[in-house]
């Protein structure tokens, strides 16, 4: 049987959890910080799940992952 490839862009994004899950890092913490509050920024952190529509995706494009 032919090997799948494992899509590279989605592999440094997207970290898979023992349920199998996807987590994802937020958005809109890159730069131009100094005129979002301090707020919005701490919301910023951390890690959020994908949703179960891109989820069907990811297994798709990480299937060794």
């Amino acid at each position: 049987m032919p090997k799948l490839k494992t899509h590279r862009g989605a592999a440094k994004r997207f970290k898979k959890t023992a349920t199998g899950k996807f987590l994802r890092a937020k958005a809109f913490k890159r730069h131009i910080l100094s005129s979002k509050t301090t707020k919005r920024k701490r919301q910023l952190r951390g890690t959020s799940g994908v949703s179960d529509a891109e989820s069907a995706k990811l297994d798709r494009m990480l299937p060794y992952k």
